[in-house]
């Protein structure tokens, strides 16, 4: 598949008018599973930074942002799970999904000028939020990026990546195992990706070099010749067995965001040839040389098992896969 044809045709089965349906059977979504703030927010992201985006596109980012505003409460801690009835199911938190409704803000803050007072608005009331995970932090920190690329004095959003910085922490020195965390766990390159956002903090420079060399550890460590072999959903310990399965396309996701920021920060093209790597393994280039890639539907595969794919469709697979050829593309129509 040519990494400058991106299609939406799944994410718009997937969508209706209050959401996006977590699950699906093969292509056709689970209606009765309901909603989730983790996958809506993915999805206004990757609507907002499309750059020539359809009507029907446009009309979805609403659609996603009205629900990630409806998911916040007067505090800012947020809901995740929606029922098919339009009622929340759980009480709010500050889990990842609230790091994720917090990047999907500061990208409608960047990137959709008629929305971008009201979503500031909602991200600086979450954003004086801090909760103890550091994986919810680091999502949160790719919105506050966001904040800064369109109001780069905004100190509420300066202040979240300094605190995000501090519960991450820095790599440690062992040359196998240059990671904060004790074992690779999911999503992993989101840390080292927003380390690279608290470097652009003025003062914070230094910063990047801790971002750069965990993410040059943590792509080295998911590449196996000349394909990706990614962190498996149980996570991953040096002295377990690689490959391991199940791989989920989120992991390349993160990683090829990740890799895109350390490109655009650093211009080394070590790093934009990481990120066509990403995007050749949702085609095939991975472990047991299968492609995620549905032709006919245009969704993804939920995840990638030693026996083969698995051949539903919900919606965090497809938003990883359109989240990754956005990048692929952005960065292949850049000049050599």
């Amino acid at each position: 598949m040519n990494t400058t044809t991106i299609s939406y045709a799944h994410l718009f089965r997937l969508s209706d008018e209050c959401g996006i349906f977590e699950h699906a059977r093969l292509t056709e979504p689970l209606v009765d599973h309901g909603y989730c703030v983790d996958d809506v927010a993915r999805g206004l992201v990757v609507a907002v930074r499309e750059p020539e985006p359809a009507p029907q596109l446009l009309d979805l980012a609403r659609v996603y942002f009205d629900f990630v505003v409806d998911a916040l409460t007067p505090d800012g801690r947020c809901h995740n799970r929606r029922g098919s009835d339009r009622h929340w199911q759980d009480e709010p938190s500050l889990d990842d999904h609230w790091g994720r409704a917090l990047w999907a803000l500061g990208a409608v803050v960047a990137h959709s000028p008629d929305l971008a007072q009201t979503a500031l608005a909602h991200f600086t009331v979450a954003a004086r939020q801090r909760p103890r995970s550091a994986r919810a932090m680091a999502f949160g920190a790719l919105g506050a990026a966001e904040v800064l690329r369109a109001h780069p004095d905004n100190r509420c959003a300066r202040n979240y990546l300094v605190d995000t910085a501090a519960l991450i922490g820095a790599p440690t020195r062992r040359p196998d195992w240059r990671w904060p965390e004790p074992r690779l766990a999911y999503a992993n390159a989101v840390l080292a990706e927003a380390l690279l956002a608290v470097g652009t903090v003025p003062g914070r420079e230094r910063i990047q070099a801790d971002g750069l060399a965990m993410l040059r550890w943590l792509l080295e460590t998911e590449t196996a010749g000349d394909h990706l072999s990614v962190t498996p959903i149980d996570g991953w310990v040096t002295g377990e067995p690689r490959p391991g399965f199940d791989q989920q396309p989120v992991e390349v996701a993160c990683l090829a965001d990740a890799c895109a920021r350390a490109y655009d920060a650093t211009g080394d093209r070590r790093w934009k040839e990481a990120v066509m790597l990403c995007e050749a393994w949702f085609r095939g280039a991975n472990d047991i040389g299968t492609p995620l890639i549905d032709p006919d539907s245009s969704g993804c595969s939920d995840g990638l098992e030693h026996t083969g794919r698995s051949e539903n469709q919900g919606a965090e697979a497809t938003l990883a896969l359109i989240s990754t050829q956005q990048q692929a593309r952005r960065l292949a129509q850049e000049p050599a």
